[in-house]
């Protein structure tokens, strides 16, 4: 439960091929604000230190695992899409799905 902040704002941050943008911007009207990798060593305190080393380490991970997501459901789409183009005037069939509401 610690740790699901920092992966929200993985998420959050992360560019959206669907939305061409980051979820933040859409929301915000502007770029994710970028974190700074900590660098071992300087902080304070030994706890300190190791909470922001492993908080580098999480990032990584989560940001790492999101893009494998993309990825998979990238490929999954690319299988069963087609591109098509149409032109002004052309005839198309559109099928609509049923609704029970």
């Amino acid at each position: 439960m610690d740790w699901l902040p920092w992966a929200e704002f993985c998420y959050n941050s992360s560019f959206h091929s669907a939305l061409r943008t980051t979820p933040f911007q859409v929301v915000y009207g502007r770029p994710p604000p970028s974190l700074l990798p900590y660098d071992r060593g300087t902080a304070v305190t030994e706890d300190l230190d190791a909470m922001l080393a492993r908080r580098d380490e999480y990032l990584a991970e989560v940001q790492d695992r999101l893009l494998q997501a993309q990825q998979y459901a990238r490929k999954h789409y690319d299988a069963h899409h087609r591109f098509l183009e149409f032109a002004v005037g052309d005839w198309v069939l559109l099928r609509l799905l049923h609704r029970s509401t």
